[in-house]
């Protein structure tokens, strides 16, 4: 795996240089009562099962397109999620089951959508890569590399020009940081000290380029240096440590509008994409040491169990229910209908969909 700058938080403002995942004793963790914690472990032994579940679809050629599955990465969607407040919001690129789950979206839609059905939650035209939950504060789901950075930007920008005290949590691919609008958006926010915490999901490759070959510099998060922005690196597969980070920047961005950067250290098991030939470019000792060793969900299982949190017995309910969940969503979407031809000219046009309230003239849709 590539190597990554080792975990710190720079002092900037008010934050202290400390190790940067301060675990279970920080404040945001130590206070979390039992069953919250048990669910914390549920969300991500459900975003596991579900990825299982839609890679067997994939495999039985239930699903066309890309699938770019978020196993081994589960702490750090849930992690940042579940800090979430009602003014809060979250962005992401194209591996965002994890993230769509994370905020609670319903899994049948989710899996529906995978499928192409119109019970999907984009109505089966966006597929894996676009999950999206306007209601949740979910706004995606993004195919274009690095795209989603300056909407993430937007959404901070609207939260500042409205007077709410929330934050926008836009989230990356470590090959997403070499591109030039996501420079922009760094300037942009810190330029205007908007409430936007950039995430860097960094599981070493992009694609098939591990970090080392495809990005200088001593470190990912580092480069907000140059924008005077806060930053920090942590390790992703202690849900812990996630929440603990996060939980600092959040504030900042509520309570000072103030940006920053956050590097998230972690790991795929799968492919770019399922299609994806990953043994060209990483062995299965370096995939099956990280499962020994990190795998986020063995990891938070082990630390509740010492907790006297989790029991074997809660254990197998979870994971039990969990399996039945994706496979129930697998049967709705089985059953669901795929969208009819004329539901290619739906919802692409405001005005096509509300003919009444329409203002312009001429054609919207040409044949």
């Amino acid at each position: 795996m590539s190597k990554k700058a080792s975990p710190t938080i720079e002092k900037k403002d008010d934050i202290a240089t400390s190790a940067c995942g301060a675990s279970s004793q920080a404040p945001v963790n130590a206070n979390l009562a039992k069953p919250e914690k048990i669910e914390l472990y549920r969300k991500m032994v459900r975003i596991r099962r579900f990825e299982e579940r839609s890679l067997r679809a994939y495999l039985a050629k239930k699903i066309g397109g890309f699938l770019h599955l978020y196993i081994g990465q589960e702490a750090v969607a849930v992690g940042c999620c579940s800090l979430m407040g009602k003014d809060d919001h979250v962005i992401t690129a194209y591996r965002d089951h994890g993230h769509a789950m994370a905020v609670g979206m319903d899994t049948k839609a989710l899996m529906a959508e995978l499928y192409g059905k119109i019970t999907g939650c984009s109505k089966g035209k966006g597929g894996s890569m676009h999950y999206f939950a306007p209601s949740l504060n979910y706004w995606g789901g993004h195919g274009i590399v690095g795209g989603q950075i300056p909407l993430g930007t937007g959404l901070a920008y609207a939260l500042k020009y409205k007077g709410l005290k929330g934050a926008a949590m836009a989230f990356m691919g470590d090959g997403a940081v070499n591109q030039g609008a996501v420079h922009e958006a760094y300037n942009l926010a810190a330029l205007w000290n908007l409430p936007v915490i950039f995430v860097v999901e960094n599981n070493g490759y992009s694609m098939g380029t591990s970090q080392e070959r495809s990005s200088a510099g001593p470190g990912l998060a580092q480069r907000a240096e140059a924008y005077g922005m806060n930053w920090a690196t942590c390790f992703g597969h202690d849900i812990y440590e996630v929440r603990a980070t996060m939980d600092k920047f959040l504030k900042l961005a509520r309570e000072e509008s103030k940006p920053a950067v956050v590097e998230i250290d972690t790991y795929r098991y799968r492919g770019h994409s399922v299609a994806d030939p990953d043994q060209t470019y990483r062995t299965r000792d370096e995939i099956e040491e990280y499962r020994r060793t990190k795998d986020p969900i063995q990891v938070f299982q082990q630390k509740l169990i010492e907790e006297g949190v989790l029991t074997d017995a809660i254990i197998e309910q979870i994971d039990t229910e969990a399996k039945a969940e994706a496979d129930l969503a697998a049967d709705f979407a089985e059953a669901s209908p795929y969208p009819t031809p004329d539901d290619i000219q739906k919802d692409v046009y405001w005005e096509s969909d509300n003919p009444d309230q329409r203002a312009s003239k001429g054609r919207l849709f040409f044949d």
